[in-house]
């Protein structure tokens, strides 16, 4: 089944639509994958932080399943529908800033980081946009350009989008600290681009594909400061950090931080297609009507979804789950680093249950290796765990499984981590 799916996928898809894994699921439940072969996987993936609330939650599908019943499309531009409105009402109650909010929704990671940037664009009147290396905001051709890694993401797409400048983000073990950003965005400021034409600093509370880095706080401390005597909006690009994984409802509530707009998607609505923007009310309205909004935005289907995942949040207290997981997972991941018969290990890290650690070449200094990461995720699969990699280096292993998995399950997904990384040492 497997080499046959495989053979009609190459046939049928171009390869430029990369799978991590060659596995074909047949059914889920929670944080566990069976592929079509019947073989069960623990999931530590998450569909890349998406399944927050684990695969098919109950109360998830109730939702859905009440919904299919009534309508599932209208378009919100043609026929407006009330969970759309609910899920805003909602997600403006959460917000991570003080004042009125609202809230649009749409279907992607990168339409709400697009989104995000035509808002801020259009409540400022300025065009310049500033991210960081190492960053990814998605993989249209905007987003792509905030995105700070060449490959495999910008490779053979130039040209790109103009008024798009990288910082360097903070990495210990890669020696970039908060001055060296700070340094080179007083540098953008003299010598690319004047701080008056600037719309918008975006900005990964923890970078996502980058690493898992977590911004440090005097980094947002600072940026908030400039914002506000420049007259630029900071955006909190929270796709992968929102609902719960970091042990918040958005990574940026550990800083005290408070940013004018958020890009949301990925957990929000436990595995269906939903994304959006919570921004200060007076700044989400600045576009005219019509300039906003997207044919499948807000699909109804998707908003019950995502009402139930915001309950089931609130319900199973996954705030705290998620800071409970995390300490788990990083006191099992100090031991395994003190072995001497895995790969060296390096750098644990993450805010609540958004972990990762970067894999190098010997213990006690810091040279990556993305090759002993390869056989990592390789071994790991072969004894059932799906497990990602990320980072610029191709590095770091991250963990994303479900908040919802039990003890029981988080501890066999590290005796099947454990292993792997022993089974790739060579």
């Amino acid at each position: 089944m497997t080499s046959e799916l495989a053979r009609r996928r190459a046939q049928a898809i171009p390869r430029g639509v990369g799978t991590a894994h060659p596995v074909f699921a047949a059914r889920a439940e929670n944080a566990e994958i069976w592929d079509t072969e019947g073989r069960r996987f623990v999931d530590f993936a998450g569909g890349i932080a998406v399944l927050n609330v684990g695969h098919r939650h109950p109360k998830v599908m109730a939702a859905v399943e009440k919904q299919l019943a009534l309508y599932t499309h209208t378009a919100f531009q043609v026929t407006a529908y009330e969970p759309y409105i609910a899920l805003a009402e909602r997600l403006n109650t959460l917000a991570p800033f003080p004042g009125p909010a609202k809230t649009i929704l749409f279907t992607t990671g990168a339409e709400a980081v697009e989104n995000a940037v035509k808002i801020a664009r259009a409540a400022t009147g300025r065009s310049g946009i500033v991210t960081f290396g190492g960053a990814f905001h998605g993989r249209t051709l905007l987003t792509m350009a905030m995105t700070g890694k060449v490959l495999p993401y910008k490779r053979k797409f130039a040209p790109l989008p103009n008024e798009i400048y990288h910082l360097p983000f903070p990495v210990p073990q890669q020696d970039v600290t908060t001055e060296d950003s700070l340094r080179a965005l007083e540098l953008l400021f003299r010598a690319d681009i004047e701080p008056g034409r600037v719309a918008a600093i975006v900005i990964e509370p923890v970078q996502g594909e980058g690493g898992f880095h977590p911004a440090p706080l005097d980094l947002l401390q600072a940026l908030r400061r400039i914002c506000d005597e420049q007259g630029i909006l900071l955006v909190a690009d929270e796709v992968q950090t929102g609902f719960a994984r970091t042990g918040r409802m958005f990574g940026i509530e550990h800083s005290g931080v408070a940013p004018d707009l958020i890009s949301i998607a990925k957990s929000l609505a436990g595995g269906f297609p939903l994304s959006g923007v919570i921004g200060r009310a007076a700044i989400m309205d600045a576009v005219e009507p019509g300039g906003l909004g997207g044919t499948y935005g807000g699909n109804p289907v998707a908003c019950a979804a995502a009402l139930a995942v915001l309950d089931v949040i609130a319900e199973e207290n996954l705030l705290t789950r998620a800071g409970e997981m995390g300490t788990r997972i990083k006191t099992r991941l100090k031991a395994i680093a003190a072995r001497n018969d895995t790969v060296p290990i390096a750098a644990i890290r993450g805010p609540g249950a958004m972990i990762a650690f970067d894999i190098v070449q010997e213990r006690g200094a810091y040279e990556p290796d993305a090759d002993a990461t390869r056989r990592v995720t390789a071994a790991a699969l072969e004894g059932g765990l799906i497990l990602l990699s990320c980072g610029v280096h191709g590095n770091a292993i991250r963990i994303l499984v479900p908040l919802t998995a039990s003890d029981a399950l988080l501890d066999d997904g590290m005796d099947r981590l454990e292993q792997a990384l022993v089974t790739a040492r060579l």
